[in-house]
């Protein structure tokens, strides 16, 4: 065990040992997601480096907080990358943030969430004991799959201290279309085109100045990509990965509008989900349709909440409007089941409660 780890791992049993909460962090570029974090700061970001990487293997192994964007560095000298498309919001993140936050940008309806490709993980738990799960193949999982649980813990499982990663090479082309037409328009195009061989990877309706606008991105095989382009029409926008990238991480116009004013609430709902009608802006809708992103008065959350479960979704509070605790809960709560199965996931992993447990599930909370 190396000297950093050795040194997370004592802080953490002396926090056992003294009752002293923790709050893991690392860039602190997601400390808005989830509940509001409670303890003593533990910093990941002296675990950092390229443990090891083989282009040929399409496997990487990188120590929790080493930054990001040197991680996409690194994959981008080889021609590859993170096929589902972390977000950054802003510079500093990590890779142990990507994974404990679990969030994935617009190709993730194509090409899968982060917890796809997660093929192993050390992870330090609440007894300060260093673990390890899965490796660097894919076929090795015996039982319990640990190091995907992981994605989207947000710390409550214990410190993500390395992680094992599959990545893929970038796309020989990719091409952006633009169509304008209303938001039902847009679901039944996309609908249309999900059961046609096409090499969809990523959309984003818009309402821009009053119109609705449809962009729809390609990528594949450059004769694949092409013969979309010609079957599809549409105005094709040489100028659109930049936008994907703004997209990504939130800089878009109509998500600065809603900071500060209102919050920001992200329903997860079918593909196939009709149009879902609320008082202000028309939503930002990506992933094909399955992710809609709307701005709500402070008390709206209730309605939204409402309306993503009669289609078979759910609703996340994802930016409160201010710093202070909103009313509802970030999270809806899991079915009894799914909840005495987290709470077990905590107690074998965190007995003692040293790690932030309200990060998800506030504690006091009894509804969604």
């Amino acid at each position: 065990m190396d000297s950093e780890l050795q040194t997370i791992v004592e802080r953490i049993r002396a926090a056992r040992a003294d009752a002293t909460p923790l709050r893991i962090r690392g860039g602190g570029t997601k400390d808005f997601y989830g509940e509001a974090a409670q303890g003593e700061g533990l910093d990941t970001r002296v675990l950092s480096g390229i443990r090891s990487y083989e282009p040929s293997e399409l496997v990487v192994t990188v120590r929790a907080g080493t930054l990001l964007s040197e991680l996409e560095a690194l994959l981008a000298e080889q021609g590859q990358c993170l096929p589902f498309e972390p977000p950054h919001f802003e510079a500093g993140g990590t890779v142990g943030g990507m994974v404990a936050a679990g969030l994935s940008g617009p190709a993730r309806a194509s090409v899968g969430a982060v917890r796809d490709y997660v093929l192993g993980a050390t992870l330090v738990d609440g007894r300060g004991e260093v673990l390890s799960f899965g490796g660097q193949v894919m076929k090795n999982v015996a039982g319990y799959d640990v190091s995907r649980v992981l994605a989207g813990s947000l710390g409550v499982l214990g410190l993500i201290a390395e992680v094992s990663l599959k990545v893929l090479p970038v796309a020989p082309a990719e091409a952006t279309l633009r169509f304008e037409c209303g938001q039902a328009e847009a679901l039944d195009l996309l609908n249309g085109w999900g059961g046609r061989p096409l090499p969809l990877n990523a959309s984003c309706w818009v309402e821009d100045q009053g119109q609705g606008v449809l962009y729809l991105r390609l990528r594949g095989a450059v004769a694949a990509v092409d013969a979309a382009c010609a079957q599809l029409g549409g105005e094709r926008r040489p100028d659109a990965p930049a936008d994907w990238i703004a997209c990504r991480d939130q800089r878009l116009p109509w998500f600065a509008e809603a900071h500060g004013v209102h919050e920001l609430w992200r329903l997860s709902v079918p593909q196939t989900a009709p149009v879902l009608t609320f008082d202000g802006a028309p939503p930002l809708v990506e992933w094909h349709g399955g992710q809609r992103w709307y701005r709500a008065a402070p008390g709206e959350g209730a309605r939204l909440r409402a309306a993503a479960a009669a289609v078979g979704g759910h609703a996340t509070l994802f930016r409160a409007a201010d710093q202070t605790a909103p009313t509802l809960p970030r999270f809806e709560r899991p079915s009894p089941p799914l909840l005495r199965i987290h709470e077990a996931l905590q107690q074998e992993f965190d007995p003692a409660g040293v790690f932030d447990r309200g990060r998800l599930y506030r504690r006091d909370a009894t509804a969604s």
